[in-house]
């Protein structure tokens, strides 16, 4: 199990470089599109630090969920 969560570093990063480049979409439905894709990143880098004790980037990344979350409603608002 510990190799399997060690995988998911480089996964994790791709994922939210992806997601970072779709943010800077004029389209807001992209924009949604990459708020949805960095929470699917930032649930790979709690996995990945739940292998590793990374307790920090764990915590980091909870709350960068919630403001990503909170992106997905204002940017469907606007």
């Amino acid at each position: 199990m510990d190799d399997f969560l060690a995988m998911l570093e480089w996964p994790a990063m791709g994922v939210s470089l992806l997601a970072s480049w779709w943010m800077a979409s004029r389209q807001a439905q992209r924009r949604v599109l990459a708020f949805w894709a960095l929470i699917v990143g930032n649930l790979l880098w709690i996995a990945w630090g739940w292998g590793d004790d990374a307790w920090a980037l764990i915590a980091l990344q909870v709350g960068l969920i919630a403001l990503n979350l909170r992106g997905i409603v204002k940017n469907e608002d606007a």
